[in-house]
């Protein structure tokens, strides 16, 4: 997806990503163990539209959960079927595919509705073999699974809250534009969770905080950090990269605080250090790593690295000393600079490089320069959003 959609995307107070059922699956079959006995919260998923709700209803018994509860937001639209959930003349409410089969109350308005299973089973053996026609089944025959909230079904809601302080783990695909309050929430009632984001969320002070303090990391992930959402958003990706009805999202991650495999891991080092290949920043005591896979194994000090290195981190190897940003350090110069665009005067100036890491320009490596000293003319290059990290000392 390109910046421009994926920018609109987010200043949309509701922007609606809809998570394919094979990229959860992939996913959670890493927290299997967490699952047994829990129960799970979908509290940003219209269950009719979620296959985070399809996915979890389907492998209820599989997992072993205590419970699954799920809540529609009311302005969620019908993405890739043409059939709602309705609200019959006796206060029915029917899904999925059986829907079809019932005589609609046409005055009836669509309203925020929380579904609760705590069993399912196979609705002519008693089996816990199931599918989706005994999930539904269920559902119009079961009066206490399913209600009509009585707000709006937003996650800040009391009534969504309450639902959240039972849950065990809360699994979803928030809301980009509310990611910050979303995690927030999550943390202040000290819930796991396992939850979509971009990673640009990563430089947000807030979430940053919490990387650095491990109480949170990143999980399994995407294939290249790249997602194909069902969208009602444009997809502008170009036609290699496109998937006929899915929307393509670059820089899509999932974030979770329940312990996996992967975070003990070591990031196997080879590369030696030399000046040259690892030059030091002009305005703070660290070097610069282009690549997480070329970290020196013989340096000891600090490190810049990009952003992607949390995809890596394991805290048992390295530690994570700050962001490479004004406002997470405090840099070592203070120089005026003029601002270039192609190397050229743009006539607009910046004290310490727009607040971000700086080196000079090797025009070996280097496309253009970024900055020029207004004092010496000396040329500089920015260095994009880095993480500043250190090694432990081996036990």
């Amino acid at each position: 997806m390109g910046n421009k959609s994926l920018t609109n995307a987010k200043n949309e107070k509701n922007a609606e990503f809809y998570t394919q059922e094979n990229d959860i699956a992939a996913e959670c079959k890493n927290y299997v163990k967490h699952f047994k006995g829990a129960t799970i919260f979908c509290n940003c998923d219209d269950p009719y539209e979620s296959n985070f709700f399809k996915y979890f209803a389907l492998n209820f018994n599989f997992l072993g959960l205590k419970k699954l509860i799920a809540t529609s937001y009311y302005s969620s639209p019908v993405v890739g079927g043409e059939m709602d959930y309705y609200v019959d003349a006796k206060g029915n409410f029917y899904l999925f595919e059986m829907s079809n089969t019932i005589t609609i109350n046409k005055e009836s308005s669509k309203k925020p509705y929380k579904i609760e299973i705590t069993e399912v089973r196979d609705k002519e053996t008693g089996e816990e073999n199931i599918d989706i026609s005994d999930v539904d089944y269920l559902l119009q025959n079961n009066k206490n699974c399913l209600s009509v909230l009585k707000g709006d079904g937003d996650f800040r809601s009391t009534e969504c809250i309450e639902l959240l302080k039972e849950a065990d783990i809360v699994v979803t695909n928030p809301p980009f534009s509310l990611f910050r309050e979303y995690v927030a929430q999550l943390m202040e009632y000290s819930k796991k969770f396992i939850i979509i984001g971009n990673q640009n969320a990563i430089t947000y002070k807030e979430i940053f905080r919490l990387l650095k303090d491990n109480k949170m990391w990143l999980g399994y992930g995407f294939s290249g950090n790249v997602g194909f959402f069902a969208s009602p958003y444009e997809d502008i990706a170009v036609s290699s990269q496109h998937k006929k009805g899915l929307i393509r999202i670059s820089g899509v991650m999932w974030f979770t605080n329940l312990d996996i495999k992967k975070r003990h891991e070591d990031l196997l080092l080879y590369k030696k250090y030399n000046a040259e290949e690892y030059p030091h920043y002009d305005n703070y005591d660290a070097i610069n790593v282009d690549k997480t896979a070329e970290i020196p194994e013989d340096w000891d000090g600090v490190m810049g690295v990009p952003i992607t290195f949390l995809d890596k981190y394991n805290p048992d190897q390295f530690e994570i000393v700050a962001l490479g940003i004004v406002g997470s350090i405090d840099f070592s110069q203070e120089k005026r600079m003029e601002i270039l665009k192609d190397g050229k005067s743009t006539g607009k100036f910046t004290i310490n490089a727009k607040g971000t890491l700086y080196r000079k320009f090797n025009p070996d490596k280097d496309k253009f320069p970024a900055f020029k000293d207004c004092k010496t003319g000396e040329l500089y290059s920015s260095i994009y959003a880095r993480v500043l990290i250190k090694r432990r000392a081996k036990k």
